[in-house]
């Protein structure tokens, strides 16, 4: 008897992490453990996202086709659109506001990209700007280095919690708690609707080249790898590669390279130091993409009230004074 318990024990926690796969908050053993093995890999429990990477290899046999690489880019752009201004600036921030039905829309765009649900991702992100490149800060290059940085956290059990005791403006609203909660369901969805796509495509217009498995393995599985690591390079990129303008507690850059690739997100340094404003470009000649979109859902009335960048900051960033002393921290860090 005490040896069936003893194997019934072994094989509960594989049983948990299997169902975590599909409801992120299913029990698990693991929640009281201790800090290095909150910080290790649990390979099993990231499968999916170990899948998702894999499944690119899928090329070798559907090949490529034009309006698989189209179609491709369009879900990378639309996605970080939905990460950057919704999963970020509206849900981790609150930079500007919206009605709940929209607010519901945003975060099932946001829920395709595969970067988990809204809540978990606005707490984690809040707790990146409590703690920015402290121990806490899970995605830290400075505290925990570039490889744990990039992707070594999403793939730890520490990654895998929702903090709701940080997000409780959020969790009042029963529909992001289920996105939270059941987070691979809009994925698995998109993913399928990829597929029809595909298929729609080839039956009607034949001459594209394309088909089904071929827009799934373009269209989701290369555009989510794509979309995966353009995000975390503000992780571990954007706090040590760049140029800093002002003069925060952390080591946050600013680069114009990381704000093409993410829509605006690479004016990192800038967003450190006025965290709630809609707009992380603040000068003109600063290319947000983000912002200049989230103006036009303004205008036809999507969106409103998105926070300026007060003119007392945009003086501080542009003085003189400022330059010199961001240089002489910098100096100083590098010392």
């Amino acid at each position: 008897m005490n040896i069936q318990n003893s194997e019934g024990a072994k094989k509960r926690p594989v049983f948990n992490t299997i169902v975590r796969w599909f409801d992120s908050e299913a029990e698990t053993g693991s929640a009281d453990s201790g800090f290095t093995k909150q910080h290790q890999i649990n390979w099993l429990r990231c499968m999916p996202f170990l899948v998702v990477h894999l499944a690119c290899l899928g090329v070798i046999w559907t090949g490529w086709s034009a309006t698989a690489l189209l179609v491709c880019l369009g879900f990378f752009w639309l996605r970080m659109f939905a990460v950057t201004a919704f999963y970020h600036r509206l849900f981790s921030h609150r930079s500007y506001k919206t009605t709940r039905s929209w607010q519901f829309v945003f975060a099932v765009l946001g829920n395709s990209a595969c970067q988990r649900g809204p809540l978990w991702w606005a707490s984690h992100h809040r707790k990146h700007h409590k703690y920015s490149d402290k121990e806490q800060d899970l995605h830290s290059p400075v505290a925990h280095g570039f490889w744990f940085s990039h992707v070594g956290w999403f793939m730890s059990e520490a990654g895998f919690k929702t903090d709701y005791s940080i997000v409780k403006d959020l969790a009042r609203y029963p529909e992001l708690r289920f996105l939270n909660r059941f987070d691979i369901l809009v994925p698995a969805i998109f993913a399928v609707l990829i597929y029809v796509l595909g298929e729609a495509i080839g039956s009607y217009w034949p001459q594209t080249g394309t088909n089904g498995w071929q827009m799934l393995v373009w269209g989701f599985f290369i555009s989510t790898t794509f979309l995966f690591h353009a995000t975390f390079t503000i992780n571990s990129l954007g706090h040590v590669w760049g140029s800093r303008r002002f003069k925060t507690k952390d080591h946050s850059r600013n680069n114009p390279w990381l704000a093409f690739l993410t829509l605006g997100e690479g004016w990192h340094n800038n967003h450190h130091r006025f965290a709630v404003s809609a707009r992380q470009g603040f000068y003109w000649w600063e290319i947000d993409i983000s912002y200049y979109i989230l103006k036009i859902l303004a205008f036809i009335g999507v969106v409103s009230d998105l926070n300026p960048v007060p003119v007392r900051i945009l003086k501080e960033g542009t003085s003189k004074k400022m330059s010199i002393a961001a240089k002489q921290h910098i100096a100083g860090e590098r010392g």
